[in-house]
C-alpha cells in the first residue's frame, strides 16, 4: 500500500503541475486584461451601424501575441483575436509583440536592471526555451505564432509586409471578402540586443514596425518611464537604428519614449514617426501622455497619433471617453493624423472588445465628428500612411 501511494506521489505532483500550467496564464491574462463593457452592451444605432460597416477600419497595437493563445479561435478574455476583429470589421491590426517588462512598472521610473516579469510568463507557457532569456527569440517566437495562423487560415488573415501586400488585402475586402491584416510590431527595440544587424533579423521575419522604448531605457535611448526621464535622448545606436529603419521602410513608433528622444527622432530629417497608442494631455492629464505640442509636432511631420482605448490615458471607461480623446487629438494633430491605438491585450482595461468596435463609431457620431472625419480615424489616415512607408515589395 505504502509503495503504491509513493508510486502515486509523482503522477500527482505532475498531474498538478499541468492542470497549473493549462490554466495559470489563461487566469493571468483575464485578470490583467480586463472588459469594462456592461453586460448588455453598448447601444448601437443602425445608423450608426451601417456607418461602420462601410468602413476601412485599422488599429495601430494590440499585444495579443504575447498570451500564447490560437488567434484563429474565439476566446472569452482579454480584447482581441481574428474572430472578433473580423466581427468587428476590421482591416487591420498591428500586431505587436512584448519581450520584456519590468516588475512593479508604473508611468513615473523604472529600472532596466529590474526584474522582468515576462521571462516567468514566458516559462509558465512553456513557450520553446530559446525565448526563455533571449528578449530577440521573445519577438522572433511571437512572430512566428503569427505566421502559422496566416498559413492556417490565408482567408481569414494576412501578413502584411508590403505596399502591394496592403493594396491587395484593400482590393479583397472592397470586393466583400472578409479577411484580416496583421502587420508585425516590436514593443520597444531592445530584442535587437544592442547589435544594429538584429534588425534586419525582424526585418526577415517580417517586423514592419517598432518602438524604440518601452517602459524602461535601452541601447536605443531613454523611455518616458525610465531612469532617465525626459533628459535622455536618443543614443548614438539609436541613430543608426532609425536611419536604417528609414532605408528599410519600417515604421518608426516613439510611444514610451523620452520628450527627448523624441525631439531628437524628429531631428533627423525625413522622419515620420507614428505615436502608436497614447492619449492627448489637454484631455487626460496622464504622466503616459505626452505633451500636446510635441504631439503636435509629431503630426506636422507626417506622423499618426494613435489613440488608445484603456481609463488611464483617456480619463473615462467608455468609449464615449474614447471618442472625446479622438476630438481633442484632432484639435492637437489635425484630422488626416488621427487613429486608433487601442493597445488591446496589453495589460489594460477597455470599454470595447474587438468584437463590439460598432459602439465607437457610435460614440464618434454623438461627440459630433462628420462620417468623412470617422472614415479617417476609424483607418483612413492609417492606410495612406502606410501607403507611403511601407516597402514596395
Amino acid at each position: 500500500m505504502l509503495k503504491r501511494l509513493l508510486l502515486a506521489v509523482p503522477v500527482l505532483m505532475l498531474a498538478a503541475l499541468a492542470a497549473f500550467l493549462a490554466f495559470a496564464p489563461a487566469y493571468v491574462e483575464r485578470m490583467l486584461n480586463p472588459l469594462t463593457m456592461p453586460a448588455e452592451g453598448w447601444p448601437v444605432t443602425s445608423e450608426a451601424q451601417a456607418l461602420h460597416d462601410s468602413l476601412v477600419i485599422g488599429d495601430w497595437h494590440s499585444d495579443a501575441l504575447l498570451w500564447d493563445r490560437d488567434l484563429l479561435a474565439r476566446v472569452d478574455r482579454g480584447h482581441s483575436d481574428v474572430p472578433r476583429l473580423l466581427e468587428g470589421n476590421m482591416a487591420l491590426q498591428v500586431f505587436t509583440t512584448v519581450t520584456k517588462s519590468p516588475s512593479g512598472q508604473n508611468y513615473e521610473h523604472n529600472s532596466s536592471e529590474a526584474g522582468d516579469s515576462i521571462t516567468p510568463l514566458f516559462i509558465g507557457q512553456l513557450r520553446p526555451p530559446r525565448a526563455w532569456f533571449s528578449l530577440r527569440e521573445r519577438a522572433l517566437v511571437q512572430a512566428e505564432a503569427l505566421h502559422r495562423a496566416a498559413e492556417r487560415a490565408p482567408d481569414r488573415l494576412r501578413v502584411i509586409r508590403t505596399k502591394a501586400d496592403l493594396q491587395a488585402l484593400l482590393a479583397d475586402r472592397a470586393a466583400g471578402q472578409l479577411v484580416l491584416g496583421g502587420l508585425l510590431g516590436s514593443e520597444g527595440g531592445h530584442p535587437l540586443e544592442g547589435e544594429l544587424a538584429n534588425l534586419q533579423v525582424l526585418y526577415d521575419a517580417g517586423f514592419r514596425l517598432m518602438g524604440l522604448t518601452h517602459f524602461f531605457d535601452n541601447e536605443l535611448g531613454g523611455s518616458l518611464h525610465g531612469e532617465g526621464g525626459s533628459g535622455a535622448g536618443l543614443s548614438d545606436f539609436g541613430r543608426q537604428v532609425v536611419d536604417r529603419m528609414m532605408q528599410l521602410g519600417m515604421v518608426i513608433d516613439v510611444t514610451h519614449a523620452a520628450p527627448r528622444m523624441v525631439e531628437d527622432v524628429l531631428a533627423i530629417p525625413g522622419t515620420r514617426p507614428v505615436l502608436s497608442h497614447t492619449g492627448i494631455t489637454r484631455h487626460c492629464s496622464s504622466p503616459r501622455n505626452l505633451p500636446d505640442e510635441l504631439v503636435s509636432r509629431i503630426a506636422a511631420a507626417g506622423g499618426i497619433i494613435g489613440i488608445g482605448f484603456w481609463s488611464d490615458v483617456v480619463c473615462g471607461k467608455t468609449p464615449a471617453d474614447i471618442a472625446a480623446a479622438i476630438a481633442a487629438a484632432i484639435k492637437v494633430a489635425g484630422e488626416d493624423h488621427v487613429s486608433l491605438g487601442s493597445d488591446w491585450d496589453g495589460s489594460v482595461d477597455s470599454p470595447i472588445d474587438a468584437a463590439h468596435l460598432p459602439a465607437l463609431t457610435q460614440a464618434l457620431l454623438d461627440q459630433g465628428l462628420t462620417e468623412a472625419q470617422i472614415a479617417k480615424v476609424m483607418g483612413g489616415n492609417m492606410m495612406a500612411y502606410l501607403a507611403e512607408i511601407l516597402p514596395a515589395e
